[in-house]
């Protein structure tokens, strides 16, 4: 989970739906000749509008949907959506809790909808517009009273010159309203600002600082862009506050001014075989340790990435997926006999279990691994689009078509993977069209007539039972025996027998190289949770942890969230033999081996023997 503490320096702006900022936007509600008892006009735009909407800030909408989803998985179950606008308060894509769905459509939480000031009066959206801040509007503070049910939480996403690109929002019932709600829909913006701004420069230097190293690559690292002479470009937040110049200030300096070294040795530095982090010095005197990604026209390929790549034994491989429960080794098994032998690979499992992770060591393990590896989300991509995202398009295709057309998911996966995951809410319209691609094995893009060869694998996953959705006629029978050469299940976290052994991996490679371990009594309330969302849910927690622990060697209760600890503490007093058969089937998956069940449980053996004291044995 994103903690809602932050230990950096950069400047999150103050969030405070203040008695002021509500009237004033109240009176611009009235301005706008809104009547608060009016019923308000909730029909969306229409499916073609919004098409042309998305493909017009795809760069938003891409690097928003990672954010949203891990947003989502955070506040699941509480009666709210995440919802993501354009500039303009129009909604691009909206994820939510289907028990607040129907609720949502009649106020139009939904694709298309517009919830500007002008449109809807004072409300979460259009307000952080207005502002151009993170705004908290809840129930009767709403102008219309249509929407007093509503509790919203907004932050608006600002390009690297201070202008609102968009607005993430969480919006639900105003009784399920959370404090924390509006700290994580900050975080999850500046995340979507940073990745944006990282995006932007195509021809450029571009480097990631902070004085704290373990700070490179999260939300708080500083960014700053530069011209490949080094003249300055822009800077994110962070980076203005790190420097102590405000943008315009900075437009008078270069990287050598900045940062104390020349254009010319940052190259020289990137040159090396193995170049690790910068250590500079700001101009005011403060140490810090950078990051550069150089991206220039006349180079064939990036210098140096913005992050290093995983190292090989890290999350990479069927091997490190080994970790001592007795179905995942069988599932491997499996996996191991057909890699390299073009039989797609279909992967079932609830969400969380870690199926793009399987999916990806997979592919790093095949012959293909040095080859591309795309993953598309065909659950996340809005109807309208999911065509030109598969099948790419040519220029001219359909109206505000890139110039020149661009490549589709499938021809970028050319002699590598592709990863279809949620295959089960793929249109069926899109399920023929990818028929025929597998059958042929080339792809037309829309607006073109030349068939292109593609060579790829295919891996597929998905949450649903395809059978199912087969009888209720929402999947293509032929499809699915096309893709289900191969049916691997991962297992729910609850039934597997290494949870210690879990723990210990993410706690490895997340720790920085420290070492940590959790307290007994945290690992006893571990092995009694259901863990809903599974690996997603256990690795938030333990990062969030761990920046709770600081340089503490133990993590314990009092480094957990409040609503994982309700949870497992208010849980039905028979998960006790729950936690009874997780022992038992990890003493018989290690044969009876007392020492070896408790390292795979995560807890001591001591605490093991009085488990089982406990139960009676």
């Amino acid at each position: 989970m994103i903690s809602p503490s932050s230990q950096s320096a950069a400047p999150l702006p103050l969030v405070e739906t203040a008695a002021e900022l509500i009237h004033l936007s109240h009176a611009r509600s009235r301005g706008f000749g809104l009547d608060p008892d009016a019923r308000p006009d909730f029909s969306p735009i229409g499916r073609q509008d919004l098409s042309l909407l998305v493909e017009q800030n795809r760069l938003l909408h891409n690097h928003a949907l990672p954010a949203m989803e891990t947003l989502y998985q955070q506040i699941v179950n509480t009666h709210n959506m995440v919802l993501l606008t354009d500039a303009q308060g129009v909604i691009l894509h909206a994820l939510g809790d289907a028990d607040f769905l129907e609720k949502a459509s009649k106020v139009a939480l939904q694709p298309g909808a517009v919830w500007s000031e002008q449109s809807k009066g004072t409300n979460g959206i259009g307000t952080a517009i207005a502002d151009k801040l993170p705004t908290l509007i809840h129930a009767d503070q709403h102008y219309l009273r249509a929407n007093h049910f509503l509790s919203c939480s907004a932050a608006p996403i600002l390009d690297h010159q201070g202008n609102v690109l968009g607005v993430l929002d969480v919006s639900g019932d105003q009784r399920s309203y959370h404090k924390h709600t509006m700290a994580l829909v900050r975080m999850s913006a500046l995340m979507i600002e940073n990745q944006v701004f990282s995006a932007t420069f195509e021809d450029a230097i571009t480097l990631h600082f902070h004085a704290r190293p373990e700070f490179i690559g999260t939300l708080m690292e500083g960014i700053a862009s530069f011209t490949p002479s080094g003249r300055f470009l822009a800077a994110n937040r962070s980076a203005q506050f790190q420097l102590g110049l405000s943008a315009a200030a900075l437009q008078t300096h270069t990287f050598s001014s900045l940062f104390g070294l020349p254009v010319s040795a940052l190259m020289d530095h990137y040159r090396t075989a193995a170049p690790g982090l910068l250590d500079l010095c700001l101009h005011n005197g403060v140490r810090i340790k950078a990051r550069a990604q150089i991206r220039l026209a006349s180079a064939r390929a990036p210098i140096m990435p913005a992050a290093p790549a995983p190292a090989p034994s890290r999350l990479s491989s069927l091997r490190y997926l080994r970790t001592g429960d007795a179905q995942v080794e069988a599932l491997l098994d499996k996996v191991e006999r057909v890699l390299g032998k073009d039989i797609p690979i279909m992967i079932l499992g609830e969400t969380g279990t870690g199926k793009e992770l399987l999916a990806r060591a997979i592919h790093n393990d095949s012959p293909r691994g040095q080859g591309p590896f795309v993953a598309v989300n065909c659950a996340s991509i809005p109807e309208t689009l999911i065509e030109s995202e598969l099948f790419g398009y040519e220029d001219g295709a359909f109206t505000g078509a890139r110039k020149k057309g661009a490549l589709g998911k499938i021809q970028q996966a050319n002699g590598g993977t592709l990863f279809l995951d949620e295959i089960g809410d793929m249109p069926m319209s899109m399920q023929a069209r990818l028929l025929r691609v597998l059958q042929e094995r080339t792809v037309t893009p829309l607006g073109g007539d030349k068939a292109i060869p593609v060579n790829v694998d295919i891996i597929c996953a998905t949450n649903h039972n395809l059978r199912a959705r087969i009888a209720e006629g929402a999947f293509r029978e032929d499809l699915y025996f096309r893709l289900n050469g191969l049916v691997v299940k991962l297992p729910p976290l609850r039934e597997r027998s290494d949870l210690g052994a879990v723990v210990r991996k993410i706690l490895a490679s997340e720790g920085n190289g420290q070492r940590y371990a959790l307290s007994e009594e945290l690992a006893s309330l571990f092995a009694r949770h259901q863990w809903p969302g599974n690996f997603r849910q256990l690795h938030n927690l333990l990062r969030t942890a761990l920046a709770m622990a600081g340089e503490d060697g133990e993590i314990c209760v009092q480094h957990m969230p409040d609503d994982f600890l309700e949870d497992v503490r208010s849980a039905p007093a028979d998960l006790e033999s729950v936690a009874q058969d997780a022992i038992a089937r990890t003493l018989a998956a290690h044969g009876g081996n007392m020492s070896a069940a408790a390292r795979a449980l995560g807890i001591s053996r001591n605490t093991l023997y009085r488990k089982l004291a406990g139960k009676g044995r």
